[in-house]
């Protein structure tokens, strides 16, 4: 008998949900014993090997030669969509590549479930692309023919942060309103829900949100602001030619920084551009590094390495930031202060962006029963910390931050297929 179920491709991390026989959603394992998967898949070039999840980041960090590719869902509904990936001799699309994931998803789910899934509700952020309608739409439907082509049949699209609610309705025991707020790998999302036991069974709950809204502002921004500000300065962003006349280009720091950006780098024509500023550079050394960084592709490395020292930063004040680039070593020192400051703007868009989530729904700021923290990036407490600060009144409940959406949208398979 063939199965619907709940499948949320994150950024970061992917879920599927499924109902058990208790009625309840439950999240299939799909790496060993564990419900996530990170959202990552590394190309073997020595035995022309797939990797995935956990599997691929620790091929990739044993050294072997390939192309790890995470991320993936940033791409959707922007110019780089259509863009192609080298690898080895062929040269694939980011369609393509998303469809092998959310496949390999598929095949492992239904391997533990003994059924075929034909029919689900994918999770989607409230925006893909921030302020552009066409190209929000554009992201859906290439995710939605990513999927299609991997033999689901019948595809829903529900919002991520309404798939939150609908897992934290679960457990409520009165009416409340809820402010859902849903921090992930590449965008956060805001939605007040009314939420309570009578509802929850209710096929129509469309009055019942009362307002959604979001930006694309997540945790691999996070991860390209902390590098930007403390990292690339050591590899010359910022410092002058040698005639003094003006900065270095900022664009190749920026590319550097921002993960689905990194493989651009790797280009012939870019790499003879980097080399060429070092002779422009008055520090050399650090550009120099750079350029053998490049040449070495050790980019996502790099950065895997600055959001290592952000998550460090959950537990500590200071976190020691050391990086080897053959005889070189990028080294620095990365404090929470450096974080906040880093985080700033960024965090100051999310609160503009829940300030007219409340004005879109008319209630204020007193009148929001529970604030809900969902998504990864809901545990970097310079984020949290300062959106708690909003609501002093209001009962915070933390999900499972990877985990809530999916059971949310499982719940969602329930009710739409009935299964």
């Amino acid at each position: 008998m063939a199965l619907s179920c709940g499948l949320d491709f994150g950024t970061s991390n992917s879920t599927l949900s499924f109902i058990a026989p208790d009625g309840q959603p439950s999240l299939v394992p799909l790496e060993g014993a564990q419900a996530t998967i990170p959202s990552v898949l590394f190309f073997g070039f020595e035995d022309d090997s797939l990797h995935f999840g956990r599997a691929a980041v620790a091929e990739y960090v044993t050294g072997a030669e390939g192309r790890l590719m995470r991320s993936l869902k940033s791409v959707l509904g922007t110019a780089l969509y259509a863009d192609t990936t080298r690898i080895k001799a062929k040269r694939l699309g980011f369609g393509e590549i998303i469809g092998t994931f959310v496949g390999e998803v598929k095949r492992r789910a239904e391997a533990k479930l003994g059924d075929e899934l034909t029919d689900v509700v994918m999770g989607r952020p409230v925006q893909f692309v921030d302020d552009d309608p066409q190209a929000d739409a554009e992201a859906q439907g290439q995710l939605e023919a990513a999927v299609r082509a991997q033999g689901f049949k019948n595809i829903v699209f529900q919002y991520e942060p309404i798939a939150a609610a609908l897992d934290y309705e679960r457990h409520v025991s009165g009416e409340k309103l809820a402010l859902i707020v849903d921090l992930g790998g590449g965008t956060s999302d805001f939605s007040l829900v009314r939420v309570s036991p009578e509802r929850a069974g209710a096929a129509d709950r469309s009055s019942d949100i009362l307002a959604t809204n979001g930006v694309h502002i997540g945790g691999t921004d996070f991860d390209r602001l902390l590098a930007m500000a403390r990292v690339m300065p050591e590899l010359g962003l910022g410092s002058k030619t040698v005639d003094g006349k003006r900065y270095l280009p900022v664009a190749p720091y920026y590319d550097l920084s921002t993960w689905h950006r990194i493989n651009r780098l790797y280009d012939a024509k870019a790499l003879r551009d980097l080399r060429s500023t070092i002779r422009e550079a008055q520090e050399a050394e650090r550009v120099e590094t750079m350029v053998m960084l490049v040449e070495d592709r050790l980019g996502h490395k790099l950065i895997g390495a600055v959001e290592g020292a952000k998550i460090a930063l959950s537990d500590h004040d200071v976190t020691p930031f050391s990086f080897p680039v053959r005889d070189a070593v990028i080294s620095t020192e990365i404090s929470v202060a450096h974080l906040g400051a880093a985080l700033a703007d960024s965090v100051t868009r999310l609160e503009t962006t829940i300030a007219e989530t409340l004005r879109l729904a008319g209630v204020a700021t007193e009148d929001i029963d529970s604030l809900i923290l969902t998504g990864g990036s809901t545990l970097v407490p310079e984020v949290s910390g300062r959106l708690q600060r909003l609501f002093p009144d209001a009962e915070v409940v933390h999900t499972d931050v990877l985990g809530s959406v999916g059971l949310g949208l499982g719940l969602e398979a329930r009710r739409h297929f009935g299964a």
